[in-house]
């Protein structure tokens, strides 16, 4: 594992700071990328600081020249990771379409960007391990969430075909789908949501966001660090075109 080169797209905060650093923790070179390089940096930097290997890059996964770049940049890259994403809540007849638009291009046709990019240099070193990180609706669906969802869906669809169309050589291509992660983020919505639902923090957490799972806790950086792990190690070799499910029994209801 310490040879192996991971490139992480979205890896400036949230999951993919937290991907980053387990797997820097546990002897990988990251690549740590973003919209913002100051943000890539700063994943980086904690990094290395605390004695991992790390570079930073700033990179628009929806631009397919500025990906060849940044790969042509960092060298061989045994490791992809899809992550970059954002977020947008409104009923379909109010969703602005330029903002749909939007999340499909950085969650759908970025990944694909990403993927044909890492593909054509992973089939030339013969291996490579392609993680899109996709989400629990990426099986389900909520209301409001339509380009989200939408783009999730995709990526399922994404990681089969081209686990077909790698099947011939040592490249694999899977989608982790977590339920909620307790990212920064997402502790902004507890408090937004409890101001405005005059709940308590704990109520949002209880009623709103857990309620669904039967376990009842949030997906850890450590729970989807491992997942990704695992299927860039020997074990994993024949695990392709598959969802890894971590939504504490959500989808068994």
């Amino acid at each position: 594992m310490s040879q192996q080169t991971v490139l992480i797209t979205g890896a400036g905060s949230g999951i993919g700071q937290g991907i980053a650093q387990y797997l820097a923790e546990h002897g990988f070179d990251i690549v740590a990328t973003d919209l913002q390089l100051d943000s890539a940096q700063a994943t980086a930097d904690a990094i290395t600081a605390s004695g991992g290997r790390a570079r930073a890059f700033a990179m628009d996964v929806t631009s397919e020249a500025q990906t060849q770049a940044v790969f042509d940049q960092v060298g061989p890259v045994h490791g992809l990771i899809n992550n970059a994403g954002v977020q947008h809540i409104d009923p379909i007849e109010d969703f602005p379409k330029d903002r749909w638009a939007q999340l499909i291009q950085i969650m759908l046709v970025g990944p694909a960007i990403t993927t044909g990019v890492a593909v054509k240099r992973m089939r030339s070193q013969g291996y490579g391990r392609i993680i899109n990180l996709g989400s629990i609706h990426g099986l389900i669906a909520s209301p409001y969430k339509s380009a989200y969802i939408s783009a999730k869906h995709g990526l399922l669809g994404l990681s089969k075909t081209v686990a077909l169309e790698t099947a011939d050589t040592d490249i694999t291509i899977n989608t982790v789908c977590p339920a909620y992660v307790k990212t920064p983020l997402v502790e902004k919505q507890i408090a937004d949501q409890a101001r405005t639902r005059g709940i308590s923090a704990q109520e949002v957490v209880e009623q709103v966001m857990l309620k669904p799972m039967p376990k009842k806790a949030f997906i850890s950086f450590e729970e989807l660090g491992g997942t990704c792990a695992y299927l860039m190690s020997p074990a994993a070799r024949n695990m392709t075109g598959q969802a890894l499910v971590l939504d504490g029994g959500w989808t068994c209801t």
